[in-house]
């Protein structure tokens, strides 16, 4: 990071012919969809790259630009509050948005001064008008006057008088969310280790599908081999993965190395009698169905896949599509099944949660989310896990999955449910992770970003007795 003063160097009349520079365009207008129109920014991100055409340096620049941005969103309004005079709420939104997206490129990106406020504000004048752009150029050149550490040092309490409050702005975390964290870690070092994790983008991890694609092949193509996963690669230049003719085909796929992981266990627990009827309870958008299919595939067996979304299962047959068998796509409630109870030998309960474990590719998500909406979930997800246990034959096994480690959407789920039966025994699944290190007290399992360097995703093991 380096930021230069640019009281001197910034045009008090900027060329008004000058058209805004193509990727800050788009980084903008997807920025404005994500925080006005809710959408999420993977998904928008990457239509948006493609309906640019932008691809290579570009394309990493522009996705530094809009993730980077709503990553470090509300630490950005802290340091933007100090440099306008009337509060931020009163700021309109679009301009706000230019406003943030500036002061990244001048805290924590390597774009020169003079260049982040000048292109700011050329986007300025061209998308919202000449008049707002006299704003821009005051506000982003107060922004440039300190560096970022020294902002933090500027708004943020000393930490030893308020921890929380130290970090939440200097880590880009919400406080309710480090509070749910630091009740898993504690409120020590590990702890900020798990927020800088959540800061870093992650990597693009691919999964070679069994009996369709090798790890091999992925290697030849770029990738190289993940730490844990069998079927892992990374690929570490970044970059489009549908280069790649596995992924291309759907022989391989985009899928990180924890939700691989937290499948495979489900796939590898032991059972007896028959394995050939394997359940995805909450399956879109398909990447655990892609794996589960192929696994069960090899052993003659059938995947049964449930999505309540017409859209989102869509997504989950477009999985699929690649891996042979005779695999089933139901667009349906799992609350509430269709299907005789005790019909499956294994079933995944990959639950709607918070997020708050993929924090590193859904930027958004921390400040986008609320304590309400782990309190509203929380039925649901007991209402599935209920489905997943009913669905599945005496003998056989349950995964419940989440991608979020708070405490409420995990363990307190699963001991609520089991806690009201007397047919369903909670088993350690940390066997089942070969060679995969800090995976805690069992019996069930937490991966973290800082520890296994994987999204935090959770498994609870549960067989039905």
């Amino acid at each position: 990071m380096r930021t230069a003063s640019v009281s001197d160097r910034t045009p008090r009349n900027p060329d008004p012919q000058k058209k805004p520079d193509k990727v800050r365009q788009v980084a903008y207008k997807v920025i404005r969809q994500v925080t006005s129109e809710s959408g999420y920014a993977n998904l928008v991100l990457n239509k948006a790259l493609r309906d640019a055409r932008l691809a290579g340096r570009d394309a990493a620049f522009c996705t530094e630009l809009v993730h980077g941005t709503l990553r470090w969103q509300g630490t950005y309004d802290a340091f933007l509050a100090r440099c306008v005079d009337r509060p931020l709420n009163e700021i309109d939104p679009e301009l706000l948005d230019v406003l943030t997206l500036g002061t990244h490129q001048l805290l924590r990106m390597r774009v020169d001064s003079y260049a982040a406020v000048d292109e700011m504000v050329t986007l300025t004048r061209v998308m919202l008008g000449h008049k707002r752009s006299g704003l821009v150029n005051a506000v982003l050149r107060k922004v440039s006057q300190r560096t970022f550490d020294q902002w933090i040092e500027t708004v943020a309490p000393p930490i030893e008088e308020n921890r929380l409050l130290h970090l939440a702005v200097a880590k880009a975390h919400p406080t309710w969310v480090i509070d749910a964290f630091a009740d898993l870690l504690g409120d020590g070092d590990e702890l900020e280790d798990l927020l800088d994790a959540n800061n870093e983008p992650a990597r693009v991890t691919l999964v070679a599908r069994p009996g369709l694609a090798t790890i091999d092949e992925l290697i030849e193509a770029g990738a190289s081999r993940a730490k844990y996963s069998p079927y892992a690669a990374i690929l570490e230049s970044g970059g489009d993965p549908g280069r790649i003719a596995a992924v291309a085909t759907g022989r391989a796929g985009v899928q990180d190395e924890g939700s691989q992981l937290v499948a495979l266990a489900l796939a590898n627990a032991p059972i007896e009698g028959s394995d050939t009827a394997w359940l995805d309870l909450c399956a879109g958008p398909g990447g655990k169905s892609a794996l589960l299919a192929a696994l069960v595939e090899e052993r003659d067996g059938a995947l049964t896949a449930v999505e309540p979304l017409e859209h989102r299962a869509e997504l989950v047959r477009a999985n699929l599509r690649a891996i042979p068998g005779d695999h089933q796509v139901i667009v349906g409630d799992g609350t509430k099944p269709t299907w005789e109870e005790g019909s499956f030998d294994r079933v995944l309960a990959d639950v709607p949660c918070s997020g708050l474990g993929a924090l590193r590719r859904r930027p958004e998500a921390r400040w986008r989310r609320t304590p309400e909406d782990i309190e509203e979930l929380r039925p649901l997800q007991e209402d599935l896990l209920d489905a997943a246990i009913n669905s599945v034959r005496p003998g056989g096994v349950v995964g419940y999955v989440t991608c979020s480690p708070h405490h409420d959407e995990t363990r307190a789920v699963v001991d609520t449910v089991l806690g009201r039966r007397d047919d369903a025994t909670l088993e350690d699944a940390r066997e089942l992770f070969p060679d995969v290190p800090e995976l805690g007290a069992g019996p069930d399992v937490q991966l973290w970003p800082h520890r296994q360097g994987t999204d935090a995703m959770y498994l609870a093991l549960i067989r039905r007795s």
